[in-house]
């Protein structure tokens, strides 16, 4: 997202990729713009644990490519979006990722923020739902779960234990213990105000 200045509101693509950088994260939803600040440290280390183990499993599989935020995913003409985590298949991952035609991602996965959970568990959820992402991953980390998304689904499947991915059934699913993942406590001395 770069160039010069747009005038407001923003409700295209074409207006979104246009705005200057500003080290924040600008998203298109059905035609609304929605900007969020850089997300906390807890969230960076879960989604720092999944994309690792993401990752390496799909580098074992061919024709599969995972992504971290920030990483634009263009689903729909009115609706950029910007996943934590996405895994994209296709000949051409890199030019799909900057947001140069339309793809839908096989997996997406938000981390919930204070900010960006409503969000996350509504509108987003519908856009891939409708947009036919196999699976939506909404990672909740005070909950210590994750809610696993498929697009017919009217309810979550709700994950505390372990969440297991199979993109192909040709090959093993990828099983990640969800205990691995979560940050570690935060020693007493940081946590109380100076």
């Amino acid at each position: 997202m770069r160039m010069s200045t747009i005038d407001l509101p923003v409700t295209t693509v074409a207006q979104l990729l246009a705005l200057p950088e500003d080290s924040l994260r600008h998203e298109l939803l059905d035609g609304e713009h929605v900007v969020t600040p850089s997300p906390i440290r807890q969230h960076q280390w879960v989604a720092g644990e999944l994309f690792a183990r993401i990752r390496d499993f799909t580098t074992k599989r061919a024709g599969l490519t995972t992504f971290l935020a920030p990483a634009d995913v263009r689903v729909a003409v009115d609706t950029l979006v910007q996943p934590d985590i996405f895994v994209v298949g296709g000949e051409t991952p890199f030019e799909a990722a900057a947001g140069s035609e339309i793809e839908i991602p096989y997996l997406v996965v938000e981390i919930l923020s204070p900010g960006t959970a409503g969000r996350d568990r509504g509108k987003k959820r519908v856009i891939y739902q409708d947009a036919g992402v196999l699976e939506y991953w909404i990672v909740d980390i005070d909950s210590r779960l994750v809610e696993r998304w498929r697009p017919r689904d009217q309810r979550p499947e709700i994950l505390r234990e372990k969440i297991e991915w199979q993109p192909d059934e040709k090959v093993g699913a990828l099983a990640i213990e969800l205990k691995t993942i979560w940050p570690p406590p935060v020693p007493p001395f940081l946590a109380a105000p100076l």
